[in-house]
Parts: C-alpha cells; structure tokens; sequence
C-alpha cells in the first residue's frame, strides 16, 4: 500500500540531514585533543575537562528536548537546533581564548542534544507504523556510517590540511545538512493539552528498565570509540585504526539487511538478546587481544578486524530495536519523551566508558583490562535484560 511506502522524498531528506549533520561533528572530534593542545597549549586533564563539557550539556539538554517535541511544533525546534549546531563550527574558528571555546563548546552540546532527539521523533513521524523499526534501522545506519568515516577523514585531513580548513568543511556539511533538513516536511500534530508538570514528562518512566540495561551495554562501547586505537598501539598491533571503524561500519550496514524488518514483525526482544550474545563474544574476544598476541601477532592483527566487523552488527542489530522499544512503550503523544529517554540512556553510557576507561587501563596496566570490564557488563546488560527489560516490556508494550 502507498502508505506503506519507506522510501519517500522526506524521508530520503531527514537521512541525508541526519548523515552530515553527524559527519561534521565526527570530522572534528579527533583532531580537537591536538587543536586545544596547540592552540591553547592545553594539559590532558583540561582537555578531558573540556570534551567532557559537551557530552555534560548534551545529557542535560535530553529530557527537556523531548518534553518541548512532545508540546510544541517540531518541525522550528529541529531547524532552529540545526542552525545553531552548524553555526558553531564558525565560533571554533573565531575563539581566541579558551573560556571562548569551552563556552561554545557548551552551546554544541545543548544544540546536538536537541537535533538529534528531534531528528529522531521526526523520522518517527513520517515513518508508516508498520515499517518503523526498519526506517529506524536506516536512519541508525547514516548516523552510525558517519561516525565510521568521519574520524577517519578527520585524522587524514589533520596529516594534510590546516585546522580551519577542518572546521570550513565541518560547517560546509552542516549547512548543506540544514538545506535538506529544511526540505523535510512533517505531518500536522494536533496541539496538546498542557499537562501538570511531572517525571513522566521529561524521562519515560516505562523504560527506566530498559534504559539500565542499554546504559551498561554502551559503556564498552563508549570504550571502543574512544580508545580502541591507543589499545592497538598498545598491543603492537600494525593495522592501520581506521580501519576498525570501517569494518564496524560494513558490520552496521550488513545488520540493517535484516534487523528493522525483524522488528517490524515483533521480535523486538528476541533481535535485541541476539545482538547483546554478540556483543559480549565480541568484547571478551577484545579483552584477549593482550594474551593472543603473544602467541600469534599476524592472527591477532586479523581478528581485531574481524572483532570490529562483530562488534558493528551487534550494535546495529540493537539499535532500531531498542529505539523501537522505548517508542512503544509511549503513547504518541510522548514519542519525544521516548526518544529522549533511549538517547540520555546511551549517552550517559558512552560518557562514563570515556571517563572510566582510560582509568581503569592505567591502575591495573592495560586496556585489556578496561575491555574485560566491560565485557563484564555486557554480561551484566544481558541478564538485566532477560530478567526485567524484557518482562516488562511485554507486559507494558502500548502496540
């Protein structure tokens, strides 16, 4: 049926917004550690204190964005965030101190948290109910292609080119982003009634459960983005470390074959607990990276690789389907509160595997330890799921 169709020219608009809006925020995050050294001749510590600014305004910003999605017109938010996400990157090139940059670095923070939790609703939206999960699967896929490539291209560009130029093509990619995010149009919401203010409103109750469960899941993976490539040099390992992005990239792809129409039939559990056994052989395979080079470096060499390759379909089976579960455990009218509420759970994970990673490979030695501890807790996510996630939300699902 026509209302059934997945590729429509929003849609295609909102996924190619959604693409470069994360390229050029990806393009930069590699680089800002040696820009802030450079320029500002900034220390370790002030560094951590800075990037860890964003991720801080990002979370805060979260359940308010949902509540605003939920009671105004989306549509001018999405916009309105888009624009002042894109124009930051023209304040990077202007600040001359660094009270300036953590400043701005701040105001990114609040508007990346508030464009992706609209982006997020919006694609909800327009999508037809009975292909969601699968729409939701590719707007995961330009997201997390973006964040594959964009370091990667960052780190190159970093070897070749100056920092403004870095900056000038993050704000080209943004700016052609909010073109198409300007082209997206979304259906008309019948206004709300202003409920009395509550914790419902800003965080979806229903799915605290659930958001345990995907917390503990992304600290391990806030450890790999950010330090995978350290635990390469570490090893001794010669395969160049973007390319481990790049194969969990192939991997996200390969699982969107078959994840978002899975969901789309129900089994939202069930794609869930398949991605969370993968994802805990992929991190204790990580953890034994240290053992096994000492036996085989050309075999361990390959199967980091091959770990990433893992790794990008585990997570890419799980992400349409836990965004799938926190939108069906809300009414519609709360689908920004849902949203919100999967996005703050991820995010708080990710942040604490950045802080506590780098920690935890220093007192005990090795990122192989940080690795296994996280291997641990992915253990740890999937029997939380399987005993009270789960449960739960078979009993509390709303469609």
């Amino acid at each position: 049926m026509a209302k059934d169709k997945l590729v429509s020219p929003g849609f295609c608009y909102i996924l190619t917004a959604n693409f470069l809006l994360f390229f050029a925020f990806y393009l930069i995050l590699p680089i800002l550690p040696f820009y802030l050294k450079e320029q500002f001749m900034a220390d370790k510590s002030m560094i951590g204190f800075i990037l860890s600014c964003y991720t801080i305004a990002c979370l805060c910003i979260r359940p308010f964005a949902g509540y605003l999605l939920d009671t105004f017109s989306r549509r001018p938010l999405y916009l309105l965030a888009y624009f002042i996400f894109t124009a930051i990157f023209s304040g990077y090139m202007l600040a001359t101190t660094l009270t300036l940059f953590i400043a701005l670095r701040i105001v990114h923070g609040f508007a990346f948290g508030m464009v992706t939790v609209s982006g997020n609703t919006i694609v909800i939206d327009i999508l037809p109910s009975s292909r969601r999960g699968e729409g939701i699967g590719y707007y995961g896929l330009a997201n997390n292609t973006a964040m594959s490539f964009g370091p990667m291209i960052g780190l190159f560009m970093h070897g070749t080119c100056s920092y403004e130029v870095i900056f000038t093509c993050s704000l080209l990619s943004g700016s052609l982003g909010l073109i198409m995010a300007y082209m997206v149009k979304t259906p008309y919401k019948q206004p709300v009634k202003r409920e009395p203010i509550s914790l419902d409103r800003f965080f979806l109750v229903k799915g605290a459960w659930a958001g345990i469960s995907l917390l503990l899941l992304s600290i391990p993976y806030g450890m790999t983005t950010t330090y995978v490539a350290m635990y390469a040099e570490e090893l001794g390992i010669t395969v160049n470390a973007g390319l481990y992005f790049t194969f969990m990239a192939i991997g996200l792809a390969i699982s969107r074959l078959f994840s978002g129409r899975q969901v789309d039939k129900g089994r939202i559990t069930l794609v869930i607990s398949l991605g969370m056994y993968l994802a805990c052989i992929s991190f204790f395979m990580l953890a034994s990276l240290q053992t096994l080079m000492k036996w085989n470096p050309g075999f361990t060499s390959y199967l980091y690789v091959v770990i990433a390759l893992l790794q990008g379909v585990a997570f890419g089976t799980m992400f349409p389907a836990f965004n799938t579960l926190f939108v069906n455990l809300a009414p519609n009218s709360q689908r920004g509160t849902a949203t919100s509420t999967y996005l703050t759970s991820w995010d708080v994970g990710i942040g604490t595997g950045l802080m506590i990673g780098g920690s935890i490979a220093q007192r005990f030695g090795g990122f192989d330890y940080a690795y296994l501890f996280g291997a641990c807790l992915t253990i740890l996510s999937t029997l939380f799921f399987q005993i009270k996630a789960s449960p739960h939300y078979n009993k509390n699902k709303l469609r």
